[in-house]
């Protein structure tokens, strides 16, 4: 079955550097299949056999420790849940397309989610939907007061982003 890993905060600022390269390979000597990595930003696009979500996010990150010596943070998505997610987004179509989509590990209580909704920034818009946060600033995400830790820590699961358009390529490349 095909899958889509998304792999937290790689190849940023210097820090946990991972050559595409070199993780293809090493996720093909685990076990994976068809693996194809889209950017520098940690997204995997790859088949395995296990049907377990959580065995092959262990085995990736696992195999990613032994090889290179640092904890990753791993999601996997299967196509149809990147669709569903990307397809959820409560933005006008402008929005959407400069929107960035954190997805969370976990789905967090109603109690975490409306704490997190609580807070508000001007030019700045997110809604919490299931395992998605969709969020939208008018400035734009490096230069928003929101950031992912914020969700985190109120959601208590960890998330990782992606913009609109590696989200569309992400789903591009899993039809092949």
């Amino acid at each position: 079955m095909l899958y889509i890993a998304l792999l937290k905060g790689i190849n940023v600022g210097g820090h946990k550097k991972v050559p595409m390269a070199e993780l293809r390979e090493l996720l093909t000597k685990s076990g994976f299949k068809d693996v194809k990595t889209y950017i520098q930003s940690g997204n995997v696009i790859l088949c395995s056999t296990e049907k377990n979500i959580q065995k092959i996010e262990k085995q990736i990150k696992d195999a990613i420790f032994n090889h290179f010596g640092f904890e990753v943070s791993v999601l996997v998505k299967t196509r149809e849940d990147l669709k569903r997610i990307f397809s959820d987004c409560p933005f006008s179509e402008d929005k959407k397309k400069a929107s960035y989509f954190m997805m969370l590990h976990d789905i967090p209580d109603n109690d975490s989610v409306k704490e997190a909704s609580e807070k508000v920034y001007d030019g700045e818009a997110y809604k919490i939907i299931k395992n998605c946060i969709y969020y939208y600033s008018a400035k734009g995400f490096g230069k928003s007061k929101f950031n992912v830790n914020f969700f985190e820590r109120k959601l208590e699961t960890f998330a990782t982003a992606r913009n609109y358009n590696t989200m569309v390529k992400l789903l591009s490349l899993s039809l092949e």
